[in-house]
Parts: C-alpha cells; structure tokens; sequence
C-alpha cells in the first residue's frame, strides 16, 4: 500500500490524471471517515483534471428520510444500512461500461435538504474518469461487498480526529443542528461509522494523510 501527502495535490491528481488516460471508462474510489475531507479532495482532483473526469458522490444513495423513518433507521442516518448501496454498486457497474451516445444520470445528496437528489450528476460516455467518494467504498460487508471490486483503484483518506472530529460537528452546526446535538450526533453516530470505515482501510491502494512525513 503507497502512501501519499495530503498537500501534494499535484502528485495526486497527476496519479489520477493517468487512469484518466488509460485508454477506456476508469473509476476511482476515494473513502475515509465521515469529515475527513473526501468531497473536497474529489472535488479538487476533478475540477483540476476538467473535461478528464466526473465526480459521483456515494451520499447520493442516501436513502430518503421518510423511508428512514418507515424503517426506524432515522436515528442511525449515516450508517451502512441508511443507503441504497446494492444501487450504488448497480450505477458504478453501469459507469463502467458506458454506451456511446447516452448519458448516465447520478444521484447527489443536498445537506442543506438532507435528502438525496435523483438525476443531478450527468455522466457523459465519453468522460474517462469517474471520481467517487464516500465512507463505505472500501466496506466489504453485505451489499457493500461487490463495491471495491468495481474500483480501478481507491484511496483512503486518512485524518487526524483532533481536526477531522471539530470540522465534522460544525458542519452539522452550519446544516441546522444546534451544537450540543451535533455533538451528541457526531460522538454516537459519526464516530461509530468512523470506526467502521477504519476497520477496511487496509484495502485501499493508497493511503492519503494530511502529512505523510509526520
């Protein structure tokens, strides 16, 4: 397993840019815990990379809040039985054989909504990259399991918690939650998953970590 510095975006996206240009349809799958910053990470590798590549977020496959609620998972949101993931490997199957003239449309999940959002990530067939990001890429439990196998290569995004812990409950806080229950929300529920997320780290083909000298 490689491992990589989070500051060295250029090397990163150099690495990605060469599965951009191996000659057919590449995914690549970046995990890691929840706040440790795989959006940002795969947004940064995908506007650099431009016309290269398409950026597919897991959250996509959040299942919808009355549906929580029908299955009393409401409380549990985030965890690996709150998202449609045999979806999520069917969609990821589809993208990696695209069809000439048609385009693949994705799901994205709006935060401000808390609720996915069907149709809102055009893939066109001739885009040769696809960036994903999420907790469970690397999960290989349940419907989880096909996933990292449809993975041409996937990184783990690994954070410090002293940071990653901070930012997470205040994005609950810019969301709507009031502090002390973010707080309670991250410590019972995020990092419960965290923990989840940590225990596959071992299958990624790189590891990315805010200072890989440190």
């Amino acid at each position: 397993m490689d491992l990589s510095d989070l500051s060295d975006l250029t090397g990163l996206t150099a690495r990605a840019r060469r599965l951009a240009r191996a000659g057919e349809r590449r995914i690549l799958g970046i995990a890691g815990p929840p706040g440790a910053g795989k959006s940002t990470l795969a947004g940064r590798i995908t506007d650099a990379l431009g016309p290269l590549a398409v950026l597919v977020p897991m959250d996509g496959f959040h299942l919808a809040q009355a549906e929580l609620e029908r299955l009393g998972l409401a409380g549990r949101k985030g965890a690996p039985d709150t998202f449609d993931a045999a979806g999520y490997a069917a969609l990821l199957t589809r993208l990696r054989a695209p069809e000439r003239g048609t385009v693949v449309y994705a799901p994205a999940f709006d935060r401000a909504l808390e609720e996915p959002v069907a149709g809102a990530v055009p893939v066109p067939p001739e885009v040769p990259l696809v960036v994903t990001e999420g907790n469970y890429l690397l999960y290989g439990e349940g419907p989880w399991a096909p996933v990292r196998g449809l993975l041409d290569e996937a990184w783990f995004l690994e954070s410090d918690d002293a940071v990653r812990v901070p930012r997470l409950v205040e994005r609950h806080v810019r969301y709507g939650k009031q502090r002390a229950d973010a707080e309670r929300w991250v410590a019972r529920s995020d990092e419960a998953n965290a923990r989840l997320v940590a225990a596959f780290r071992d299958r990624a083909d790189l590891v990315v970590r805010p200072d890989a000298g440190s």
